[in-house]
């Protein structure tokens, strides 16, 4: 049966399969996705927990699967998940009215 979503959690295990149709630029990428979750000035907790938030943001339901596992695995709690999703949100939705300045800047110039 077809699957009635586009949306298929069973693809985030394929997702390594990207490597196949363009295997230089898919390992590149696996390369640089690994290291940028290395240990580094930031644990790999507080990278969990911005990956979460930004998957929230950019509205990824594989990236949400994934980093909301990832998360509890790290002991994140899910009042932390919440409010890092809160921050993503709160972002979000400030870059969002902080263009509404160029809004205004437009009609103001329309009705001079």
């Amino acid at each position: 049966m077809a699957s009635q979503n586009y949306y298929d959690p069973a693809d985030l295990k394929k997702f390594g399969n990207i490597t196949q149709w363009s295997k230089e630029l898919g390992e590149k990428f696996f390369e640089y996705y690994g290291k940028v979750f290395e240990e580094g000035a930031l644990s790999a907790r507080e990278k969990s927990l911005i990956a979460l938030a930004v998957a929230h943001t950019e509205m990824c339901p594989y990236c949400i699967d994934a980093y909301s596992k990832d998360g509890l695995q790290r002991g994140i709690t899910k009042e932390e998940m919440m409010e890092a999703v809160h921050v993503g949100a709160a972002i979000k939705s400030g870059a969002s009215l902080v263009h509404g300045v160029m809004m205004m800047n437009k009609v103001n110039k329309l009705e001079m």
